[in-house]
């Protein structure tokens, strides 16, 4: 008797435990739960002020590259694998064994910042693969950047002419609305993906945030095999804009000497073929290999009028223009200011260089520099120039962020989070003006110099089913609206 009375004593007293708490956090909740939906709500109204016309298709042309992606669990695969953090974490251009890896891992892991690596050993990563398959939960997917960025932008209403190597399977399941170009190929390149969440632990460490790590070891996308049937294609495919990615895949790959330069100086002769009316823009990715970098500076980045990069491309590019060498490891989280700041400075190097080349009209003055962050969407377009709708790109990728990474293209505000302060500077100079974030007006847009800066919140997806491919999925998205 006694004891039932008290499980009925408890039973209520937990009743009514639960009801005041629900009575006392409610405001505070429902004023979160109304900021974000005031913010979703007024980001779908500007990404619908400026939607497609479905009988006027856009035209894009997107190289090069395409492999399998195989998504896995980081933390479980290493764990699988007996490989736990033994020693210092440490850079490393390239992954020759374990023990490197380990050390790379270790390295990227903490700060949860992006990074991808070639791998030597070809025993290595058939290990690390096997396991993969192996591993509960793994998934597979067409991966790449230039398949990721098509794709992307035949669902936002393009036809997309794709430059990359595919088996055929792969190419089935490509949208009706890309035509491929290139070399069919038996065995497809395969990238293992190493997903991480926000919080995760593995040894003494903890990431910070959701991020990936990814390793690779390609034997076609480093020869940009898809060029010459590309190129040929491109004749008479008349794009409106046309896209450069997944050069990273070049980065420290063993090439004959002189090898890489050649590949490099075609390409610049397919990228200065179309016309100047078309846009050209070049995503960024991450790369280490300085000389690689250097190459691209001087034959890739002269002949774009459009850049897209995140928060660790863009200080690695400034670094290499600035004083000639590259950062491996750069804030994961940074300021509004500070991502201004360096916008501003690479737009105006950029900018000189091609004014101080002598031959400016060999190439093109950068008009666009988009930088995609985990807090923020920052977009600075060249007033006058060809690119319109800035506002409504910025809104658009900044939504695009939490679909991809989210895994669904119906945003649901319960699973996500701003983390974006109620207020930013516009630079790190002293008294220099701090922009308000309103709800009903997220993104905010302002005139300097010769150019428009737009800024958007990202409403942070906080149940991640995926990173991989978050920037090319922005990047494009950004794009569609822009052309």
């Amino acid at each position: 008797m006694e004891l039932g009375s008290g499980v009925k004593y408890g039973t209520v007293l937990s009743f009514l435990i639960v009801i005041l708490a629900y009575w006392y956090r409610s405001p505070v909740e429902d004023a979160l739960d109304s900021r974000l939906d005031t913010v979703l709500s007024s980001l779908l109204r500007a990404e619908r002020k400026a939607g497609m016309n479905n009988f006027e298709r856009p035209r894009v042309a997107v190289g090069f590259g395409g492999c399998v992606d195989i998504i896995v669990d980081g933390v479980a695969l290493l764990n699988n694998m007996g490989l736990q953090p033994s020693s210092p974490p440490l850079h490393h251009d390239y992954i020759q064994n374990a023990e490197q890896l380990v050390e790379s891992f270790s390295y990227f892991f903490p700060p949860g910042a992006a990074s991808e690596r070639f791998v030597m050993n070809d025993t290595l990563f058939s290990q690390l693969v096997e396991a993969s398959r192996e591993l509960p939960g793994n998934r597979w997917s067409v991966g790449g950047n230039a398949p990721v960025m098509a794709s992307r932008m035949a669902m936002e209403g393009c036809d997309v002419l794709l430059g990359g190597s595919f088996s055929s399977d792969l190419t089935e399941v490509l949208s009706q609305h890309i035509t491929v170009a290139g070399n069919t190929v038996e065995e497809p390149d395969i990238h293992l993906i190493m997903e991480y969440p926000a919080g995760a632990t593995w040894g003494q460490y903890t990431s910070r945030r959701a991020n990936r790590y990814i390793v690779h070891s390609d034997d076609h996308n480093p020869y940009l095999a898809s060029m010459e049937d590309f190129a040929q294609k491109l004749q008479n495919f008349h794009p409106d804009l046309l896209v450069v990615g997944g050069l990273q895949m070049m980065d420290n790959f063993p090439f004959k000497e002189g090898e890489r330069e050649a590949l490099l100086g075609r390409l610049a002769r397919v990228m200065s073929s179309v016309p100047q009316e078309t846009g050209v823009h070049f995503e960024m990715a991450s790369f280490v290999d300085e000389g690689l970098m250097g190459d691209l500076l001087s034959l890739v980045v002269p002949l774009a009028d459009s850049l897209g990069m995140n928060e660790q491309e863009l200080p690695n590019l400034l670094s290499l223009i600035k004083r000639g060498n590259i950062t491996v490891l750069s804030d994961p989280n940074p300021r509004v200011a500070t991502v201004l700041d360096q916008m501003r400075e690479l737009y105006r190097l950029v900018n000189e260089r091609h004014r101080e080349s002598g031959s400016p009209q060999n190439g093109r003055p950068l008009t666009r520099l988009h930088v995609h962050t985990l807090a923020f969407q920052a977009i600075i377009v060249t007033r006058g120039s060809q690119w319109k709708n800035t506002m409504s790109a910025t809104a658009k990728a900044s939504l695009t962020a939490n679909r991809h990474v989210c895994g669904s293209p119906d945003i649901n505000p319960s699973k996500a989070k701003l983390i974006l302060d109620e207020s930013f500077s516009v630079s790190r100079r002293e008294g220099s003006q701090r922009i308000p974030l309103q709800e009903d007006r997220p993104v905010s847009c302002w005139d300097e110099d010769d150019y428009q800066i737009c800024v958007a919140p990202v409403l942070v997806c906080t149940e991640v089913f995926q990173t991989a491919g978050g920037g090319d999925n922005i990047s494009a998205a950004g794009l569609v609206l822009q052309i």
